[in-house]
């Protein structure tokens, strides 16, 4: 029987840099993986989902400079190849990711792990002690129980980047972020969309004015949207609503994920009070000494981010250093759509329900120049800050490179700064960023351009 400081369970993001961390730290570490090296978020989620929306906003930048005298007729779509682009970035960062855990001399294990009472893993007729063991087994699409779903072919977002052909037709039921981060891709590759969302409105998580700018564009782009949607049945090649058909040639069943709990389960850990979630304490412990979980498996925000920043957190813990720990309010969310919409901290009804006197300043990208000779004008940056010292919140930003431009402000709000310091920060021209400079001056009566 092989022994190790550490064994972890699951190679995504939550995983594989939990392992580098921890031999960083002297850790002698293993790491086992049932499926492929990085998880979902590498070959069914963050990075294919990317790659692909990064066809769609090439398309889209096409169509844009025709207007400016960029002659771009006669695009042809060879979705096959785009799709071995797509396979090609996988493989690359599934291959960085092998070799770095290589370089830090982690074991790699290949195969479904069993988790025993005494913390030995089980890996086929392989035996593995470990000290410390951290969960990050992720999450799986969940399915709803929508009739006569399960007598058709439809798609998961795990099964969705194996297609090889262009769809004429795409209907998809869900709403969220993956699901319109999806639709706009899809939309702007020349395939007809449509969201059917049984919600109020779609991208319920996200901020209503940077919601409504992301519609917009949507409509745009011809996708259909239906919302407060009884769906009665699903037919092949039909999904019915109560006053509606609504044909397709594909179906993605996009409505989120629930975490993968069997190990958890196995090991009888303690769940949250919904009985969805493990149960751990700031470190990332569960209720079994030594035995620690993160990622999709805790709750929270599901991000990959996210999943690396508690990771980080409790291997350190593992190693005795306790005094680090992860703030939700520090953890950026990014919508990929177009435009993109990214965010942090609280919004503005957290922020009053928590007790504050908030101030919220907005500056439009419509009077940046960047934005402008760029044809992005689309969009904002908002700031959420507290009247009495401006200790900035949260933050909203909705636009091209929203992704990108959270950050600034993410460090900022992370370093205990506020918007004063935003406002005296002198940036570059011309840039986008420059309205985050325009949003924070405007809490002051400054803002030069608005």
């Amino acid at each position: 029987m092989k022994k190790y400081d550490v064994i972890i369970v699951g190679s995504g993001p939550g995983g594989y840099t939990s392992a580098i961390r921890a031999a960083q730290l002297g850790k002698k570490v293993a790491i086992v993986e049932k499926e492929k090296t990085g998880g979902s978020c590498l070959n069914v989620g963050c990075i294919p989902s990317k790659t692909l929306l990064n066809f769609g906003k090439m398309l889209e930048d096409m169509r844009k400079v025709k207007r400016w005298g960029i002659k771009t007729d006669n695009i042809i779509i060879d979705f096959e190849e785009s799709m071995q682009r797509k396979d090609e970035v996988v493989q690359t960062l599934a291959a960085g990711i092998e070799s770095l855990l290589k370089k830090n001399k982690i074991a790699f294990y290949q195969g479904e792990a069993k988790v025993k009472d005494d913390l030995t893993v089980i890996i086929g007729d392989q035996k593995l002690k470990g000290k410390d063991i951290l969960l990050a087994t992720g999450s799986k699409p969940f399915i709803p129980p929508i009739k006569g779903l399960e007598a058709i072919d439809f798609m998961t977002t795990d099964t969705f980047f194996n297609i090889k052909e262009l769809p004429k037709s795409l209907s998809i039921i869900g709403g969220g972020v993956i699901s319109v981060e999806l639709a706009t891709a899809m939309a702007a590759l020349g395939t007809k969309v449509t969201i059917i969302e049984v919600a109020r409105d779609i991208l319920l998580t996200e901020d209503a004015d940077a919601r409504n700018v992301v519609k917009k564009h949507l409509i745009k782009q011809g996708i259909d949207i239906f919302t407060d949607a009884t769906i009665t049945e699903v037919k092949q090649g039909k999904v019915l609503l109560e006053n509606e058909i609504i044909t397709f040639d594909k179906l993605l069943v996009a409505t989120g994920r629930k975490p993968v709990v069997k190990l958890a389960k196995d090991l009888k850990l303690k769940m949250d009070e919904n009985k969805q979630f493990v149960k751990v304490n700031h470190l990332y412990e569960t209720s079994r000494r030594h035995v620690y979980a993160v990622g999709d498996l805790v709750g929270g925000y599901q991000l990959a981010h996210a999943a690396t920043a508690e990771g980080l957190v409790a291997v350190n813990a593992m190693s005795g250093e306790t005094n680090k720990q992860v703030s939700q309010s520090d953890i950026p969310r990014c919508v990929y759509t177009f435009p993109e919409i990214s965010s942090i901290g609280l919004s503005e009804d957290q922020a009053k329900d928590a007790g504050y006197d908030v101030k919220v300043v907005k500056s439009p990208f419509e009077g940046n120049g960047k934005a402008i000779a760029d044809g992005e004008t689309d969009g904002f940056v908002k700031i959420i800050s507290e009247t009495k010292y401006q200790e900035i919140l949260g933050a909203v930003v909705v636009g091209a490179n929203a992704t990108e431009l959270i950050s600034s402000i993410a460090g900022v709000k992370y370093a205990e700064g506020t918007v004063t310091e935003l406002a005296h920060t002198i940036w570059p021209h011309p840039t986008m960023s420059e309205t985050i400079w325009e949003s924070a001056s405007a809490l002051f009566g400054q803002a030069i351009h608005m």
